[in-house]
């Protein structure tokens, strides 16, 4: 390959890039996050894209979709320990992204142009996606909790013996 071939190949992943960045900050105006969080709110759903887009390439999408779930949470977790705010903020905004609602879209127009052989594999594509990405939150979570267990708060005041 080329010089010329790769910056063919990385200009649309940049643009991806670009969107899905605008796509989970400007979520995170809509869910109200705090200002400050709105950056990395972006660049959560940011670096979710980039991994499903990358790993589309040899995986289906539904795996894909897995491993990016687990990637946004994965920096929805880091991010929440860094700007101690709870993590829902950054996964929420950034795993909208990866919801397959063009899928979806499709699956139902197909559905009303009375198309039902293409319709089911879009419809159960669209629903393993959505399974996807609720087990890769999930995952990440329990992982989470198992490998860096939470201190306790210091209002919780410990039993007397």
């Amino acid at each position: 390959m080329t010089m010329m071939t790769y910056a063919e190949e990385a200009l649309p992943l940049i643009g991806q890039a670009v969107a899905s960045f605008i796509a989970a900050a400007a979520f995170g105006v809509l869910f109200q996050v705090p200002k400050q969080t709105l950056l990395p709110c972006g660049v959560t759903g940011m670096v979710g894209w980039v991994a499903y887009v990358l790993l589309d390439r040899w995986l289906d999408a539904v795996p894909s979709t897995l491993i990016a779930a687990l990637v946004v949470t994965v920096a929805a977790q880091l991010f929440a320990r860094t700007y101690r705010i709870p993590v829902i903020v950054f996964s929420v905004a950034g795993i909208i992204p990866l919801v397959p609602g063009g899928v979806a879209y499709d699956a139902m127009r197909s559905v009303v142009e009375n198309r039902y052989d293409e319709s089911l594999p879009l419809a159960a594509k669209a629903f393993m996606m959505s399974g996807a990405i609720a087990i890769g939150l999930v995952l990440s979570e329990v992982v989470n909790r198992l490998l860096l267990p939470s201190k306790p708060h210091a209002d919780q005041s410990q039993p007397e013996q």
